[in-house]
């Protein structure tokens, strides 16, 4: 039987997100400061937060469902989606791979390329789980979320991780990152296809011209349907699959910052170049081979 619902994402208009305000203070809410909020606000066994980046809602708590089906919903966002998935989007529902990545923009860190096939039933127990489109979920919640679906009964997955050093020898070769990631595309289905060789459909997000992974599929994979939309990780496979390359990403991420002695960040900012610096300090520009993606223009300080 699947948990209630306890957290739901949903985008916001500025008018919607007003529109939220006054509904809450309506109905008794008690509101409350919250870093990069509009607002956020709380009531029984109900959170509810308003961001500024969106905007977007976040809703948490034992009555999470109940909210989103009797008062956002039809109060402010003028639809009904919660539970009429299948009626609003049923090609979700039927067979197919979900192919995502992770780690592409990040310097430091592999690029991890990931796999899920799922099917009505598979398709059900995740949404019922908040499976969504990782860049919407916390890290801590990645996790979990990842040792459920490798669990899940018929939901068969694929994930590749390519660490630093390989990444700048295989970058060193090929030259250009859209062809790297369509053979990563191209492995994982190549993969899923062995497990699955009935599944006629791979779903993933689009990256380069379509023609491109096609090219690089090997013989299974060029007998199935290959779909590349932008936005792909609305539909739960490609969701699962983007969590799966997360958490393993997330995973090498961890793991190099106790070897090293320092937290390794996340994207390509400005704490990524200090700590960049601070570890060719340490163990020499060596290091950068090993720990990160020397094409990027942060390495051209010291390569």
């Amino acid at each position: 039987m699947a948990s209630p619902l306890s957290s739901y994402t949903h985008p916001l208009t500025a008018a919607q997100a007003e529109q939220l305000r006054q509904v809450l203070e309506r109905d008794g809410f008690e509101f409350k400061d919250k870093p990069h909020t509009l607002f956020a606000a709380a009531g029984e066994k109900l959170s509810i937060a308003v961001y500024e980046k969106g905007p977007k809602v976040l809703v948490q708590g034992k009555r999470t469902e109940e909210f989103v089906r009797f008062t956002l919903e039809p109060e402010v966002l003028g639809e009904a989606k919660l539970g009429y998935e299948e009626e609003l989007n049923p090609e979700m529902f039927e067979p197919h791979f979900g192919i995502d990545e992770s780690g592409k923009g990040d310097f430091f860190g592999p690029l991890v390329i990931a796999g899920a096939y799922t099917d009505r039933e598979t398709a059900r127990a995740l949404l019922d789980a908040g499976v969504a489109d990782s860049k919407k979920i916390a890290d801590g919640k990645i996790k979990k979320l990842a040792a459920m679906i490798r669990r899940a009964p018929g939901l068969d997955h694929e994930v590749i991780m390519v660490g630093p050093k390989k990444y700048n020898e295989l970058y060193g070769k090929i030259g250009n990152l859209n062809k790297l990631l369509a053979w990563g595309h191209a492995t994982v289905i190549e993969r899923l296809c062995e497990k699955r060789p009935d599944c006629g459909r791979a779903l993933s997000d689009q990256f380069a011209n379509p023609s491109r992974l096609r090219a690089a599929l090997g013989e299974r994979g060029r007998g199935i349907t290959l779909q590349q939309r932008t936005k792909a990780e609305s539909d739960v496979a490609v969701a699962a699959a983007s969590i799966l390359a997360r958490d393993k990403f997330v995973w090498w991420i961890e793991g190099a910052s106790e070897k090293f002695g320092l937290t390794i960040p996340k994207g390509a900012s400005g704490a990524v170049r200090r700590a960049a610096g601070e570890l060719v300090e340490r163990h020499g520009v060596g290091v950068l081979e090993a720990v990160a993606k020397t094409h990027f223009k942060t390495a051209s300080e010291w390569l």
